[in-house]
């Protein structure tokens, strides 16, 4: 909004939430006023204090567990649930009464995600919300915060930026942008997470930025949040005598993080519990897990604390033994995350995945490795030909260069608090070039680990206006859909399949792209499904180009496309010619129509965000 008086960042983490802002009328150049929010919250029943993040959880508690003003705000009365830190502390202790991770749940393509299924393991007798409504409240809490805070500028009428992963597929992406509309936020735009991060290390060096980068560069970003690992690679040009950067590749969307080693250090101290003779249950070891977060957030951020306590309560007073209590050591932290989840591998290391069981239990489909440093040395070498067609990068990899060779390092995530796991990656990483002849690479200093994301997304709406430096890139991905040939019934022989390319890699936010004459036919009047394909290295692809044959790596089946046609005029199950058109918004999302021939209908083709099990 051309009239905002502040440029608003919301990192809508897994484990976190954060807000920043932008004075724009006090910032000048790459001069800004940049502020972190303190985010008004319950810290315990009918306690409030305001903490400089908001924790991404959601309590719902037994109707006869708390009074009704024990959940009140400052700008509510009451409610029937709690989010943030009293969500999370109470959590702890009630862990079916939780929600967490409500953002890897949000996109999760095998689940309904605005079906009612969190807490996933609650009994029946627990009221359940679903991943978006979940969402819809952490990005209402925000809104109301900062209302509260700010009477006098009114959050509807400010810049408003939302973090994403930068591997969200589109209908991860629709589905956050449709929970910050529920939310109230108008006129909002989705920024990639890595990005932001980038953002604000640009905006921390006051201009001094192009000290530490050059023409050439590659600046490699690894994001490590609560529950996905983000990898993204932007270089660094030079257009009329001005540096520029370019988002050149984004990883595949790893659901890996701070949620799986929790999970890892629970198991952990639950192993040196039963070897002292005390076996904790499945409730005990999930409360164990939210115990362990919370240890291992204090051991990375105090390096004077060599232990931290545990106690995991009992179910019951008449449960023999009572609660359990023991300690997570700054070792065991130490030992488990450091080799179980950044092992010293080679370049040509790959994640391991094994076969699957016929049934598993319904619950995120995490990566099967975790292995960080085996998905970045895939990721790597999946993009060793990325720069092949970017204008004054062509022939600065070496010859015969086996994975793309990064010069700089820039960390984001909390888990990055801990020296040793940075050194470990830049030690991994600078064997793999040393092998390969090439320099190491450097670090980028001076990152804010918790906080870089909110910041970045508040000096990116500053950027959108024509101010500081703004990273190009558009789509990261090339998006197809299946057409299916015609041919007479074979029996055992599925028809062939092309890919049309309906969106190329790189596609600008707010552009437009018509496919060319061809017309396809569509049903009306009954649902229909389409395949649809993502890729991250066919770059060259256009608009309309049909793909005969692809191999695996080059790409990746991503949720379905869904459509009711209207049948008006027309008999149900008839088929129609159209003509499919493709658009980037200006908030980031990927929309695509199917036009009528002869008529000015335009039928909008929804991504499927109901889960595979319904479809």
């Amino acid at each position: 909004m051309s009239d905002s008086r502040y440029s608003i960042g919301i990192d809508l983490g897994t484990t976190h939430c954060a807000l920043s802002y932008v004075d724009l009328a006090g910032s000048d150049g790459e001069k800004t006023t940049l502020e972190v929010q303190p985010i008004t919250q319950l810290t315990a029943p009918a306690t409030i204090d305001n903490l400089p993040l908001l924790p991404s959880f959601l309590y719902l508690p037994h109707p006869s567990e708390l009074a009704p003003f024990d959940l009140g705000l400052p700008w509510t009365g009451g409610r029937d649930f709690a989010v943030g830190e009293m969500a999370r502390s109470r959590g702890a202790a009630t862990p079916i009464r939780l929600v967490s991770s409500a953002k890897s749940w949000l996109c999760h393509p095998g689940v309904d995600r605005r079906a009612a299924i969190l807490p996933n393991d609650a009994p029946p007798e627990v009221a359940r919300v679903s991943p978006l409504e979940s969402s819809i409240r952490y990005l209402t809490h925000l809104r109301e915060a900062w209302d509260h805070a700010h009477p006098e500028a009114p959050f509807s009428e400010q810049e408003i930026t939302v973090t994403i992963p930068a591997s969200f597929d589109p209908a991860a992406r629709e589905l956050t942008a449709e929970a910050a509309q529920r939310a109230g936020y108008t006129g909002m735009t989705l920024l990639e997470e890595p990005q932001a991060a980038l953002y604000s290390w640009i905006q921390k060096s006051s201009g001094q930025w192009r000290k530490q980068v050059q023409v050439g560069d590659i600046i490699l970003v690894v994001d490590v949040g609560g529950g996905t690992t983000d990898l993204s690679l932007i270089a660094v040009v030079e257009r009329e005598g001005n540096l520029e950067l370019h988002r050149v590749a984004v990883g595949e969307h790893i659901l890996l993080g701070g949620d799986n080693m929790d999970l890892a250090l629970a198991h952990v101290v639950a192993r040196k519990l039963a070897a002292q003779g005390t076996q904790a249950d499945p409730w005990q070891l999930r409360a164990l897990t939210y115990a362990c977060r919370a240890a291992k957030e204090t051991l990375l951020s105090d390096a004077s604390t060599d232990a931290v306590p545990l106690v995991v309560p009992s179910r019951g007073s008449k449960l023999i033994g009572g609660s359990i209590r023991t300690e997570l050591t700054r070792a065991e932290l130490t030992q488990t995350i450091l080799e179980g989840f950044f092992p010293q591998v080679d370049s040509a290391a790959r994640p391991v995945s094994r076969a699957r069981v016929g049934l598993t239990q319904l619950g995120l489909p995490y990566a099967q490795d975790a292995a960080v440093t085996r998905h970045l040395a895939a990721f790597l070498g999946r993009q060793v030909g990325a720069l092949a067609e970017l204008e004054g990068l062509q022939g600065t990899q070496p010859e015969g260069a086996s994975f793309l060779h990064p010069t700089a390092v820039l960390f984001n995530g909390g888990v990055f608090k801990s020296p040793l796991l940075v050194e470990r990656i830049l030690q991994t990483l600078s064997g793999w070039l040393a092998a390969e002849g090439a320099a190491p690479a450097r670090l980028l200093e001076g990152a804010d680990l918790d906080l870089a994301v909110a910041r970045g997304a508040a000096y990116y709406g500053y950027v959108k206006r024509g101010q500081g430096v703004r990273i190009r890139g558009g789509i990261a991905q090339a998006f197809y859909i299946a057409v299916e040939s015609s041919m007479p019934a074979v029996p055992g022989l599925e028809p062939p399949v092309q890919a049309l390319c309906v969106a190329p890699f790189g596609m600008e936010e707010g552009t437009e792209a018509e496919l060319p004459a061809q017309e396809f036919g569509l049903v009306v009047g009954e649902p229909v499904q389409f395949r649809f394909f993502g890729s991250s290295v066919r770059r060259q692809d256009q608009v309309g180009t049909l793909l005969d044959y692809w191999s695996p790596e080059e790409l990746q089946e991503l949720d379905a496309i869904q459509a009711t046609l209207p049948p008006e005029g027309r008999s149900p199950g008839e088929i129609v010619p159209v003509k499919l058109h493709a658009r980037v918004t200006e908030a980031g999302t990927l929309e695509l129509e199917a036009i009528p021939r002869g008529t000015g209908e335009r039928w909008k083709v929804e991504f499927d965000v109901r889960g595979n099990a319904n479809a």
